[in-house]
């Protein structure tokens, strides 16, 4: 498997995490993004909407981090990444969905991008924009860790909720968030900072990390 990414991208960040978690050896096939290489013909040709990640194994090819996950999930089942039972799963996959819908897009480099260049917002303000949106998002994940975690975000063990929330904290702390305020998803991280999968999927880890 080649894993197309970008060491900084919470949604590349996501499948690591999942390949790691399930134990899955991968190539990395790294793209700048802040240099546009992900508009290069060549890797349209791979994913045409000329975004990251993308999955290829042979001629075939998995694009968006959900749909990513859960063929892993599907073709992959042990380790799992969602609990047994259906009303569970669907708990889960809302934790996940919560960071992957309502959150993340609205911070990623694209959207940061145009705020610079076309409203001529400086750090301060891209920072307060990132911020706006990750605090009621965190807010809502505090209370449903709370509610259904027992280490992890969900239940005992690691799993698809945790794949989006770790580096949704990661990104929080590049816009100077500040994180007191949600101790129970600290005590999440802090437990995958001890697991390897986590610190293997790390951005600062990867090969194409530049700082």
């Amino acid at each position: 498997m080649i894993l197309h990414g970008y060491w900084r991208s919470g949604a590349s960040y996501r499948v690591r995490i999942g390949l790691g978690l399930k134990g899955l050896a991968y190539q990395t096939a790294a793209l700048d993004l802040r240099k546009g290489e992900q508009k290069a013909p060549a890797f349209l040709a791979i994913n045409p909407q000329g975004m990251t990640p993308a999955l290829q194994q042979g001629e075939t090819v998995l694009t968006q981090s959900p749909a990513i996950l859960e063929w892993l999930e599907e073709t992959h089942p042990e380790p799992p990444l969602l609990p047994k039972d259906a009303q569970d799963r669907a708990q889960v996959r809302a934790m996940a969905a919560l960071i992957g819908c309502d959150i993340h897009p609205l911070n990623n480099l694209r959207v940061l991008t145009a705020l610079r260049q076309e409203f001529g917002a400086d750090q301060a303000t891209v920072d307060a924009w990132a911020g706006r949106w990750i605090t009621p998002g965190f807010d809502a994940l505090e209370v449903l860790v709370a509610r259904h975690g027992a280490g992890w975000s969900f239940g005992d063990r690691p799993g698809l909720a945790d794949c989006y929330l770790i580096p949704q904290l990661y990104s929080a702390r590049r816009f100077n968030l500040a994180l007191t305020p949600w101790p129970r998803l600290l005590a999440v991280e802090a437990a995958a900072q001890a697991h390897p999968a986590f610190q293997a999927a790390h951005p600062d880890r990867q090969p194409d990390a530049d700082g």
